[in-house]
């Protein structure tokens, strides 16, 4: 007697309880259509995003801390530690710059604020202000200080990813130089430790839908449907050069590790969707520092190139901020030069690297630049301000691919790449549940393909 076949309905219910990718798509359309018919409802749903948000920033500083103790201590070898610094920093600078390079000509091509004819005078300045909180990017002196830390525990309240880098690389350096037989409780407590944040994680994630709709519905509430009208020209020439600038990842991953970037997309497609949702690469970066971990990447690679990249290698804040110093250029009419463009090339090169975590940080970048320049008058940079949170989706999606795609390259550079591990998980196949020697069950929980792990949200199936 031949199976029953289940009927469409208890299919699609299934689908929607076990795959988080339905479940965050099906919250993205939603937010969407409510955001659009109830917009006074949508403006009281920021809590939903913002809380999801705050949870998953309590999980960040001690994640990355045990993984990059543990990656250094279990590799045993702290100037590999170094060499993948140094390598992470090189690419994170040719990057960024292809980036402000590949924005500068679509900008000279397209032409998007031609004809604009807009007069600097109108627009209000203050409001650029009020989104800033008036606050100012740091010199580089005052970056190289920020992150260094002042307190041990300070670095965790504060969340500063590279504080905390810091101090993760002087623990596992210790734990090398002190070795296990003088503290052989330590590392077999930070590895228990790890595992506990992994399981919050997957207690979190499942709350990822309810952030999506959220964040979906006051995007739209706020701001309508009205503002990609408007700014259609700027809008899609920003996306296209994105979308340029992510081919070009996908040849530079393949030439170097062999592996193809649509395959990864598919891999992380619930954390890529939740991104677009929520507009932020924080509320993912767990989850993706597990991915890559489970891909064949090794720990102290994927604790340190991961999280330094959120600081170091915006490559799509890099590409909206050349498109839009132009943008505005040509908006209110003024003709820059090509010594003129090469400054822009330059500032952005410095005021992109301070930029994280720094609210409206896009715009004090932009009036940085502006300043610099002395032919635009910063408070054209107003004109953005109505299309800069339609941009976060681009902005979001190019900078987590730029930064996966450094720890692959900069993994395979220094041989701490399992490239078959790498192809099985980006093809879907299963991975023997089995730990490394002298690993934990967090080893093992990498392992083993997360739709069949409870600790984890469920995946599509």
């Amino acid at each position: 007697m031949p199976p029953s076949v289940p009927s469409l309905p208890r299919r699609v219910a299934r689908i929607l309880r076990t795959s988080l990718f339905a479940q965050v798509l099906c919250a993205l359309v939603l937010g969407i259509v409510v955001g659009k018919l109830w917009p006074g409802l949508a403006a009281d749903l920021q809590p939903l995003g913002d809380g999801f948000i705050r949870l998953i920033k309590t999980i960040i500083s001690p994640l990355v801390f045990c993984v990059v103790v543990v990656g250094i201590a279990k590799a045993g070898d702290l100037k590999a530690f170094g060499r993948i610094g140094l390598k992470a920093l090189i690419w994170f600078e040719v990057a960024s710059t292809f980036a402000l390079l590949i924005g500068l000509v679509a900008a000279n091509v397209v032409q998007p604020g031609s004809g604009m004819h807009v007069d600097p005078s109108t627009l209000d300045a203050s409001a650029v202000d009020a989104k800033t909180g008036g606050g100012s990017l740091p010199s580089t002196t005052e970056f190289v200080l920020n992150a260094l830390p002042t307190s041990f525990i300070g670095a965790f309240a504060e969340n500063s990813l590279l504080q905390v880098l810091i101090l993760a690389c002087l623990v596992g350096a210790a734990l090398l130089h002190l070795g296990r037989t003088r503290v052989p409780q330590v590392l077999p407590a930070i590895e228990q430790a790890q595992e506990i944040i992994f399981a919050i994680v997957g207690f979190v994630m499942r709350l990822a839908p309810i952030a999506v709709f959220g964040a979906m519905a006051v995007l739209i509430g706020n701001y309508g449907l009205g503002v990609i009208k408007t700014y259609a020209k700027l809008i899609i020439l920003c996306y296209v050069a994105a979308a340029l600038f992510v081919a070009l990842l996908a040849v530079a991953l393949r030439l170097v590790t062999g592996l193809s970037l649509w395959k990864f997309l598919r891999y992380i497609r619930e954390e890529m969707l939740l991104a677009l949702g929520t507009a932020s690469t924080e509320a993912v970066m767990p989850r993706v520092m597990q991915k890559l971990r489970k891909a064949g990447a090794r720990d102290d690679a994927v604790g340190l190139v991961l999280p330094t990249g959120y600081s170091f290698n915006l490559d799509g804040a890099s590409l909206y901020l050349s498109i839009g110093t132009l943008f505005i250029a040509q908006a209110v009419g003024v003709d820059l030069s090509l010594s003129q463009q090469v400054t822009v090339i330059l500032v952005l090169m410095l005021t992109s690297k301070g930029m994280a975590g720094i609210p409206g940080s896009a715009f004090l970048a932009l009036s940085a630049t502006a300043s610099s320049l002395g032919a635009i008058p910063a408070g054209a940079v107003a004109l953005l301000l109505g299309v800069d949170r339609i941009m976060d989706s681009m902005r979001v999606v190019t900078n987590l691919l730029g930064n996966c795609v450094a720890v692959f390259a900069v993994s395979r550079w220094e041989g701490a790449l399992d490239l078959d591990r790498a192809k099985m998980a980006l093809d879907g196949d299963p991975e023997p549940v089995t730990a490394e020697p002298g690993g934990t069950a967090a080893d093992v929980m990498v392992a083993v393909p997360a739709r069949t792990t409870k600790e984890t949200a469920p995946e599509a199936g």
